[in-house]
Order: C-alpha cells, then sequence, then structure tokens
C-alpha cells in the first residue's frame, strides 16, 4: 500500500494542474472573445502570465497610452499590435487560438507591473512562452532591428510560437474620397476653362508633374498611408527628437520628406547640367532666332556657372542621400562626401 500513496498524490497533483490549466485557457478565451487582447492588472498578471502550468504563449505589449506621458511612438506600435491581434482572432484556427494570446499592460494602469519588469521605456513587446519560469527574462522583440510594424510583429510571433498570424489590415477609405475630390476639382477647372486649354500643350507643366509623382512614390509616400507612421519619434531618455528611423523595417513621415527633397534636388542638378549643355550647343551654332521654353532661359545664367551649380548639387544632395541609407543600413560600406 505504501508505494500506491505517492502514485495517487502524483496522479491527483496532474489531475488539479490539468484541471487548473484548463481553467486558465478557458478565462482567457473569455477575455478575448469580447476583444482580441487582455488588459492586465496585478491579478491576471500574477495568474495568466507568470504563474505556472501554463501551456501557451502569452504576447505581452508595455505600453504608456496617456496623453501625460511623453512617448509619441506608444500609440502607432499599439495600433500595430492591435492589428496583429485581430488577425489573430478572425483568421487563426481554433487551434491556434488557443496556442497564442496577446495583452496590454499600460503603465497608468499598472505601474506595479513595469516596477517588477524593471522597465522604465515603452514601448517593449514580451513573448512569456510556455516553460518560462516566474523569475527568467522572456524574449523581447528588438524594435530598433525590426521594426514595430503589424508584419514585423506577426514574423515575431512566428518565430517564437510557430503560430502563423495573417495579418488583414482594416479597410481605409480616407484615400478614395481625398482622389474622388481631387478628380472632381480637376474636371470642375477642366470645365471652366474650356475654351483656353493650351496649357494642357506644355511640356514643362507635364514635366514638373511626373518628377512630382516619381518623387512621391521614391520618398515611400506609399508607405505612410499604408502602415500610417509618426511624423517624428523623441528618445525617451535624452527627449532627443529623430526624423529618420533607424531600422530598415520603418521609417517616419518627416523621412520621407526629406528622402524626396533630396532627390528633388539632385534632379535639378541634372536639369542644370542638361540646361548648360543645351545652351552652348545653341551658342555655338549662334541660333539666335530660337526661342528657349526652359524657365531657366529667364535668369540668363552663364552656361559654365549653370554647370557648376548643377555638379555641385548633385554631388553635395547624392553624399546626403547616402548618409540616409547608411544611417538605416548600418553595414552599408560606401559613402561620397559625408559618414
Amino acid at each position: 500500500m505504501r508505494p500506491l500513496v505517492p502514485m495517487l498524490l502524483i496522479v491527483a497533483f496532474a489531475l488539479f494542474s490539468s484541471a487548473q490549466l484548463e481553467e486558465k485557457v478557458q478565462n482567457l478565451l473569455d477575455l478575448t472573445s469580447r476583444t482580441s487582447i487582455v488588459k492586465f492588472n496585478m491579478d491576471k498578471w500574477k495568474n495568466l502570465v507568470r504563474m505556472q502550468p501554463r501551456n501557451y504563449s502569452m504576447m505581452v505589449m508595455f505600453t504608456a497610452l496617456s496623453q501625460g506621458v511623453n512617448c509619441p511612438i506608444c500609440k502607432p506600435a499599439y495600433d500595430e499590435f492591435m492589428i496583429v491581434a485581430n488577425s489573430h482572432r478572425y483568421t487563426s484556427t481554433d487551434g491556434d487560438r488557443r496556442k497564442v494570446f496577446f495583452g496590454v499592460v499600460d503603465y497608468e494602469e499598472a505601474p506595479q507591473i513595469f516596477q517588477q519588469m524593471n522597465l522604465n521605456t515603452a514601448p517593449i513587446l514580451y513573448h512569456f512562452g510556455p516553460k518560462l519560469a516566474a523569475k527568467k527574462r522572456p524574449e523581447q522583440m528588438d524594435f530598433q532591428r525590426q521594426g514595430f510594424d503589424a508584419d514585423a510583429i506577426a514574423r515575431f510571433v512566428s518565430d517564437q510560437t510557430e503560430v502563423h498570424v495573417r495579418v488583414i489590415r482594416p479597410p481605409n477609405y480616407t484615400a478614395p474620397v481625398v482622389i474622388g475630390l481631387f478628380v472632381s476639382l480637376l474636371l470642375g477647372m477642366l470645365y471652366m476653362k474650356r475654351n483656353s486649354l493650351d496649357f494642357l500643350l506644355n511640356r514643362t507643366i507635364w514635366g514638373v508633374v511626373c518628377l512630382a509623382i516619381t518623387f512621391i512614390f521614391m520618398s515611400g509616400q506609399m508607405w505612410n498611408h499604408i502602415r500610417g507612421p509618426p511624423f517624428m519619434i523623441t528618445n525617451p531618455n535624452t527627449k532627443e527628437p529623430s526624423f529618420i528611423h533607424g531600422s530598415t523595417q520603418f521609417q517616419l513621415i518627416a523621412e520621407t520628406y526629406i528622402v524626396g527633397v533630396l532627390y528633388a534636388l539632385v534632379a535639378v542638378g541634372f536639369i542644370f547640367v542638361n540646361e548648360a549643355a543645351d545652351q552652348t550647343n545653341d551658342k555655338d551654332k549662334k541660333d539666335k532666332n530660337k526661342k528657349s521654353t526652359n524657365p531657366l532661359a529667364l535668369f540668363s545664367i552663364p552656361p559654365n556657372t549653370l554647370a557648376i551649380i548643377g555638379l555641385v548639387s548633385i554631388c553635395v544632395f547624392f553624399s546626403f542621400l547616402l548618409s540616409v541609407f547608411r544611417s538605416k543600413y548600418r553595414g552599408y560600406p560606401y559613402s561620397f562626401l559625408f559618414a
């Protein structure tokens, strides 16, 4: 009978742990049936995240969404995290939904959890695995290197848990409305000017329009419309503003403006060089009757001066472009005038 007692105790403990685990999973399923994430207080944190038994993974974002906290990056990171959580809720299978849960710890609502984790910055995304002990450090996502957009977060979830989340973004009707208003305004202007449409044959206007569209797409404005990044970010420790994001997976609105302007200035430099060559050819041919349609002809800049201005612009602003590229791709070995 004596050897039977430890076996009965082991079986009883296993049954108790199984029942406790099933209760935890059911509690999480109930919490995520109404919303895709669990907002943690101290009791939920201890019971659902830090306490064993646990056969599921918790993706927990530590953030500070209060207006009183200067964290401009917290809101866009939280929005991307919510996209992944909602995608997991609506697209994953029942088995995968029982394997991975998403949660949020807000500094205003649970500062004691931040103290327990020894955190003084936000946002931070941790993966608490099934076998993670209470005092062991969880796996952290590197936002600086990987970015914090929904696709990057989904890849982090897949790498850590082998649960693949198909990211589905909510529809954005702002762009179609703006395009519709712009087309209506354009058609209205054409109707009002229907008796004088000679400007439609002006090659300079069409050239400027084509270049503007090219610079907009090259700078990454479409990425901004899709992802909705902040204009700039501020270092939480030094309070220093950053206009260029250090990750290759993310960008800022100010960064796209900087890149677009640099591309435009490089293009202007090439236009100056080309116009200087055209003026030199016209002078050599002594074609005094030829009337130039280029706006640069109005300034009467000598061809040599125009060529020098163009070459300097190309060299300087292309060097700035390389510097921006090197700041995002740390291992890029080449530079021109500026490191």
